[in-house]
């Protein structure tokens, strides 16, 4: 296999759950010339991991927009062997438009389908574990993340970071801000720093916690996700709603608790850390109804 072409398009969460695999193929195949196809948020972090020679990005056009499928379908060509970690119908799809039959995914007439009658009850990373075994490629054991953890950002003393957002889809899946600020309050008052992440539409929730804690520092949209592993790998632990960061949070080494609603199954999308009991899943029906005390009861990492 001379040149591969690996496939993840995204969430945030599922690409960082991929970085497993992705260094598992880098190892598997050292000598080869491997492309990544990914959207763009994720193309400065595709490229600053050692697992990559190029990364190309994917624009996702409309199957009716005819000039967009054609760059698209360039862009799939010329590989020995192409990788499929997205496995979504959209990205099935492009195995017809590429016509390449050496593909690992769960396209039908694909050489290495990934037919397991059981993938869809898998976590996300047992599922990608064992689809890369149909190539033969093993696990690629304790990841080294040096590379995500070099940005440091300014933080004085000991600090925790809360991730109030989600999917602005989705509500059911955020914890109250009201009491993320309070939870603020008290972590303060146990010698915290307080740090608040998430994206420039998350700022309103940041700014309701800082009316709380005056001195918290909020980093809402001031930072990229290499930027943002570098201020979880420093944290003294993090507290967020089941969404992208905290994946990323878990995967720094971060002591973690992630709050989940029934709007998602942790069984198949919990964070996965690098060393026992890093991180710790608090699963309720209705997060409207879970109070401060139980969540503070769960930060017992001797802070």
């Amino acid at each position: 296999m001379r040149r591969i072409l690996v496939i993840k398009l995204g969430a945030l969460g599922d690409f960082i759950q991929a970085f497993g695999p992705f260094a598992a193929i880098r190892a598997h195949w050292p000598g080869a010339e491997i492309t990544l196809l990914t959207t763009a948020p994720f193309k400065d972090l595709a490229q600053a991991s050692p697992y990559f020679d190029h990364v190309q990005i994917d624009k996702r056009p409309r199957w009716s927009n005819l000039r967009g499928v054609l760059a698209l379908r360039k862009q799939l060509l010329g590989y020995d062997l192409v990788i499929d970690l997205q496995t979504s119908g959209r990205s099935t799809g492009y195995f017809h438009l590429a016509g390449q039959k050496c593909w690992s995914g769960i396209a039908r007439n694909g050489l290495y389908r990934h037919d397991n009658p059981y993938r869809d009850a898998m976590h996300s990373i047992a599922r990608q574990r064992d689809q890369l075994a149909r190539l033969g490629v093993p696990e690629s054991g304790i990841l080294d993340l040096d590379w995500l953890k070099k940005t440091k950002l300014e933080i004085d003393g000991p600090y925790a970071v809360l991730v109030p957002g989600a999917a602005p889809h989705r509500p059911a899946k955020r914890w109250p801000v009201r009491h993320y600020a309070e939870l603020g309050r008290y972590l303060r008052a146990q010698g915290l720093t307080i740090v608040v992440a998430g994206t420039k539409v998350e700022q309103p929730l940041a700014a309701e916690i800082v009316m709380q804690v005056p001195d918290a520092l909020d980093l809402t949209g001031k930072t990229d996700l290499l930027a943002l592993g570098g201020v979880f790998a420093r944290a003294a632990l993090a507290v967020g709603n089941d969404t992208g960061p905290m994946h990323l949070a878990a995967l720094t080494g971060c002591p973690s608790l992630v709050l989940f609603s029934a709007e998602s199954n942790p069984r198949l999308t919990a964070p996965n850390g690098v060393r026992p009991g890093q991180i710790r899943i608090l699963a309720v029906n209705d997060l409207r109804h879970l109070d401060v005390s139980r969540v503070a009861a769960c930060l017992n990492w001797g802070h």
